[in-house]
C-alpha cells in the first residue's frame, strides 16, 4: 500500500515496472487467479461470530488514494474483519492497475477474509474504452499486452455475488432473470414466451461466468444481468433499454427475492452520481449510498465508494459526491452502518487514459455492436 502510494506521487507511469517487475506481477496474478477461479459464482460468507464485522465496498474505479483511506478508516482485513468488494476496480481513474493489484494482494494474503466480486468494468469492452487497457500499455510498455491479457484472464475468475450470514445478498448490478423454461413453454409448436421472471440462487450457481463480453445469451444471460441491471420504482421485471443489457426491477421484485431466499438486504453498486442524476424517482449519490427500495422483507441499497467522481471530469462540472462503505455487525449482520467519506486531496497530478468528452457513458447506454467487436 505504501509503495503504490509513493510511486503514484514520485514515479512516471512508465516507471511502474521498476516497482512491480513483470515476473512479480505474473506471480501475483497467477496465485490470485487460482484462488478466484476455485470460488463459486456466489460466495457464502458464514464463518462469522460475535466479534466479526463485514465491510462492504462499492465502485472504486482506480481511485487508489481513496481506497487507501477507506481501508485505513474501516480497519484492515484481519481474522475478525471481512471485506466484500462489489466490483468496478478499474477504468476512469488513473490507478486502476495499482488498485486491482493491491486488492489481489489482500486476496492472496487473506483469501477467506477478502472477497472480490466482478463489476461490469472488469470486461474487455469497458477496459478498452474507459482507460484501463491504455493505462496498462502505458505503464508496462512492450510488455503491456501481456499484462493486460493476464488481467483479463483474472477478471474471468471473479465471482458474481455474495451472501453474508445468510441474510445479505451483494452483487455489482443486482438481480437476474430465470433462464429455466417451464415445461408448458417447451411444447412443440408453441410460440416462445418473452415473459421474464426472477432467477434462483441455484441458477446463479450454474451460470457461466468465464465469458467477459457478448454474446449474452444462454448460460451467459445471468452474469450479464448480475453485472448490468438496475432498480426501478416501477413494479415488475423488464429489459434495461437505457443500458441495452440487463434488467430493470421494481420494489415488488426486491420483496419477492428477499422473501423467497429469507434475506433482509440487497447491497448493489454500479450507479454513481452521473448515472443517478438521469434517473427520476431514485435518490442521488451525494452521500455515497441510497436506499432505493424499503419493502416488508427488507431493503435494497446502492453503494458507491468513489468520492469526487469521476476523476477527469472538468473541475467545475464535478459531482463532489462523498464515497461510502457499509459495516455489518453481529448478531444478524443485516442492519447496515453507513460510513461516508470525502475524497483524499490533493491527488497526484496525472494525465487521463481516455478522453472523457468523446465517449458515451457505458454505464448508461451499452453499445452492443462495439462491445461485440471488442470481444
Amino acid at each position: 500500500m505504501s509503495s503504490f502510494d509513493w510511486s503514484s506521487r514520485h514515479l512516471q507511469p512508465c516507471q511502474f515496472p521498476s516497482l512491480m517487475p513483470v515476473h512479480v506481477f505474473d506471480s501475483l496474478i497467477l496465485i490470485a487467479s487460482k484462488i478466484l477461479h476455485k470460488e463459486p459464482n456466489c460466495v457464502h460468507i458464514d464463518d462469522l461470530d460475535s466479534d466479526s464485522t463485514v465491510v462492504v465496498v462499492g465502485d472504486v474505479h482506480g481511485q487508489l488514494h481513496d481506497l487507501l483511506f477507506l481501508l485505513k478508516d474501516a480497519g484492515f482485513p484481519c481474522h475478525n474483519r471481512f471485506f466484500v468488494f462489489n466490483g468496478d476496480y478499474v477504468d476512469r481513474g488513473a490507478w486502476g492497475l495499482e488498485t486491482f493489484l493491491l486488492l489481489l494482494a489482500w486476496k492472496v494474503l487473506m483469501p477467506n477474509r477478502v472477497y472480490l466480486l466482478r463489476g461490469n468494468h472488469e470486461s474487455k469492452y469497458c477496459t478498452s474504452v474507459y482507460g484501463f487497457e491504455k493505462e496498462v500499455l502505458t505503464k508496462y510498455g512492450d510488455r503491456g499486452k501481456h499484462v493486460y491479457r493476464k488481467c483479463l484472464g483474472c477478471f474471468e475468475g471473479l465471482p458474481l455475488a455474495s451472501i453474508i450470514a445468510g441474510r445479505v445478498y451483494t452483487a455489482h448490478g443486482g438481480l437476474f432473470r430465470s433462464t429455466t423454461v417451464p415445461p408448458s413453454k417447451r411444447s412443440k409448436g408453441r410460440k416462445k414466451s418473452s415473459s421474464l421472471s426472477l432467477g434462483t440462487l441455484e441458477e446463479l450457481l450454474k451460470a457461466r461466468r468465464s465469458v467477459l463480453d457478448p454474446p449474452w445469451e444462454g448460460l451467459n444471460l445471468i452474469p450479464g444481468d448480475v453485472l448490468w441491471s438496475d432498480p426501478s420504482m416501477d413494479p415488475g421485471l423488464s429489459p434495461n433499454k437505457e443500458r441495452g443489457i440487463g434488467l430493470l426491477w421494481g420494489p415488488d421484485c426486491t420483496e419477492d427475492f428477499l422473501n423467497k431466499f429469507k434475506l433482509k438486504l440487497i447491497i448493489r453498486s454500479h450507479e454513481g452520481p452521473d448515472a443517478r442524476e438521469k434517473r427520476p424517482g431514485l435518490a442521488g449519490m451525494d452521500q455515497g449510498y441510497t436506499v432505493d427500495h424499503d419493502v416488508e422483507s427488507g431493503r435494497l441499497i446502492t453503494l458507491f465508494s468513489a468520492p469526487d467522481y469521476p476523476q477527469f471530469q472538468a473541475t467545475e462540472e464535478r459531482y463532489k459526491n462523498k464515497g461510502a462503505y457499509i459495516v455489518l455487525q453481529p448478531p444478524d449482520f443485516d442492519a447496515p452502518l453507513f460510513r461516508s467519506f470525502e475524497a483524499v486531496t490533493p491527488r497526484p497530478e496525472v494525465n487521463a487514459y481516455y478522453d472523457y468528452q468523446d465517449v458515451i457513458d457505458s454505464d448508461e447506454e451499452l453499445d452492443l455492436a462495439s462491445m461485440a467487436t471488442a470481444s
